[in-house]
């Protein structure tokens, strides 16, 4: 799963590329579970249960439970996902310690690497095998999602470095460490620069810690002084190489990876980055998301339900439109569960804090074994919190896999060094009915499994088709041709089907609207931008995008309706107010419509139909 979910993504548009990696990780999750209980069956086994499981037991629990008064469907995605979670978790807490260095570090390590090859052809060349948005993004679609992944990654591939006995293989390793380094400078993505920056302090206190467990040090020095060599030469060398990536040209210019990540890094000092920057934009919906969890305290506004929410809870004079999260993993669990997000928050939080100072000052043999891959899941994890803070990648398939696997890490660190049962850690026989229950519940697992996973790939298939069917339409010179009937027809029945298989698909469901109206064709823009105010009641666009269709179609009670629903959330959002002065206009109401429209222009509200 390690490998294989960094490493590869969809050669297409049809698929979104993190849909494929949360495929892969809920097929092979499940799937290794299965293999688990049925060799339990036929050979029982003692199983470690670790209470770090009741964390993403207890936030499904909760968001099963939040289904019932909030957002169905994005509630039961949320349930989903941390349940998948636990069974990474409890897989990864019964694995031998052994088996970490033979096994599961060398798959995250050949994962990332892989991953890395590709964002840096990208960043080298117009490589163009998997579809993406900003470039370099590897098999991930967005540049930071492959960063934010592949800083996490990075102390496991250390890990290997300093635990390598053969000198060819340290050798090896340190290329590619270079190499993995120079592409997440590639990226320019400044949470994980940062994290890097304290990985890289960091190095030293654990290289002093572990030190007699380090098998790098065994050696005589000159080797240790060449393999750092190795690493740094790697680094600078490939990262003086500029890129020539059409793209990227248009946004950066001709820069090298160190250029490029110096760049962004001096640019957190700009004071546009706080006025007009991403800090900003991210600035607007941290505030927004801090006004929910203090009108939410308790119960928070169920799982998922921030996207669905935060327009409530936006300054009044807020016109950006809002993002599917909030950009702030911390954040976003705290206004979607309330006082059981404070609970898992701490708990891990003061779980972790244990660890790093078990980690420092206990001195038995057991837990001396232990102490530098505990170190490893540590830095790991806490190059995650690091990146948590401005992004979404606990929700990311990859990045949130690698987070259960990380802590079952430590967990299973915390069997080795506790041969006794304890409170936090205690061993078990399942008795046959239970793993007859187990078995049964996986199976049932796996078969919905194949049929999310079907289900997802022919309604995002459908979406994506039409989607660009309306882009070809749209675009073209006649877009009302009768040339074009046909296509029309098949774009629309590609968006039916695919509305029909997830009503709740904001993300592409809109886009498709968009083009409809570019084409002039109000009707089917109408349907599908209903479609997702029914999923999400109180997105100022849609609903100004609602209220215009019915203008354009004549529909005056029905725009005035919307318009006062938009009033209601953002009255002074500029899209509602441009389609209000449009319907005064079109009712013979022109001083109205004129005082309106003045009011816009004196706002730098510009629209070519306010102009004409």
């Amino acid at each position: 799963m390690m490998i294989l979910v960094p490493a590869i993504g969809v050669p297409s548009e049809e698929m979104l590329q993190d849909t494929l990696k949360s495929a892969l990780v809920l097929l092979l999750a499940i799937g290794t579970w299965l293999v688990v209980l049925i060799s339990d069956r036929k050979q029982p086994q003692y199983r470690v249960w670790h209470m770090l499981m009741y964390l993403p037991l207890l936030l499904a629990s909760y968001a099963l439970l939040s289904t019932t008064w909030s957002h169905a469907y994005l509630g039961g995605v949320e349930a989903a996902r941390w349940l998948v979670f636990s069974i990474i978790l409890w897989l990864g807490i019964n694995i031998k310690t052994d088996d970490f260095e033979d096994r599961l570090i060398w798959g995250i390590h050949w994962g990332v690497s892989i991953a890395s090859v590709w964002a840096a052809l990208q960043f080298w060349s117009d490589f163009g095998l998997f579809a993406q948005g900003p470039n370099p993004g590897s098999t991930f679609v967005n540049r930071n999602f492959f960063a934010e992944y592949a800083i996490c990654a990075l102390p496991y591939s250390v890990y290997l470095l300093l635990q390598a006995r053969d000198l060819r293989i340290a050798m090896g390793l340190a290329v590619i460490i270079g190499y993995n380094l120079v592409a997440i400078l590639m990226t320019g993505t400044r949470s994980a620069l940062l994290a890097l920056s304290v990985f890289a302090l960091l190095i030293p206190v654990v290289l002093f810690l572990c030190r007699q467990q380090i098998a790098v040090f065994r050696r005589g020095r000159n080797q240790v002084i060449a393999l750092v060599i190795v690493l740094i030469g790697t680094l600078v060398g490939l990262g003086s190489i500029d890129t020539n990536n059409q793209q990227l040209l248009a946004e950066i210019g001709r820069l090298s990876a160190i250029e490029r990540s110096l760049g962004r890094v001096t640019s957190i000092a700009k004071p546009e980055e706080y006025t007009s920057g991403s800090f900003s934009v991210r600035t607007s919906m941290w505030s927004a998301t801090t006004r929910m969890i203090l009108a939410n305290p308790i119960s928070g506004v169920g799982a998922g339900a921030w996207e669905v929410l935060v327009p409530l809870y936006q300054a009044p004079d807020t016109q950006l439109e809002t993002d599917f999260y909030a950009h702030n993993e911390y954040l976003q669990l705290l206004a979607e569960f309330g006082l059981v997000g404070w609970i898992v928050l701490l708990i891990l939080l003061g779980y972790l804090v244990v660890s790093a100072w078990t980690t420092w000052a206990d001195k038995s043999p057991t837990a001396k074994q232990v102490s530098l891959v505990r170190a490893t899941a540590l830095a790991s994890i806490l190059m995650l919190l690091i990146v948590s803070t401005v992004g979404f990648p606990w929700r990311m398939a990859s990045t949130g896999a690698l987070f259960a696997l990380s802590l079952s890490v430590l967990g299973s660190c915390d069997t080795a060094a506790r041969p006794k049962p304890t409170w936090l850690v205690f061993r078990t026989v399942w008795p046959g009915s239970t793993l007859n229950l187990l078995l049964a519940l996986a199976t049932g697992s796996m078969v919905l499994a194949f049929q999310a996973t079907q289900q997802a790939a022919t309604c995002e298939k459908s979406l994506i088709r039409g989607i660009k069917l309306a882009m070809t339409i749209a675009r073209s010179d006649s877009p009302n041709n009768p040339f074009w009937d046909d296509a029309k027809a098949r774009a629309i029945t590609l968006m039916r089907h695919g509305v029909e298989l997830n009503p709740h698909y904001r993300k592409l469901t809109a886009i498709a609207a968009d083009e409809f109206v570019r084409a002039g064709d109000w009707t089917n823009a109408l349907w599908m931008y209903e479609s997702v105010y029914a999923s999400r009641p109180f997105v100022i666009a849609i609903i100004a995008n609602i209220a215009r269709a019915h203008l354009e179609l004549g529909n005056y009670s029905e725009t005035q309706y919307f318009l006062q629903q938009a009033g209601r959330i953002q009255p002074k959002a500029s899209s509602v107010r441009m389609v209000h002065a449009l319907m005064l206009a079109r009712m013979g109401n022109d001083l109205a419509a004129a005082i309106q429209i003045k009011e816009l222009f004196r706002d730098q509200v510009i629209y070519p139909e306010l102009v004409h």
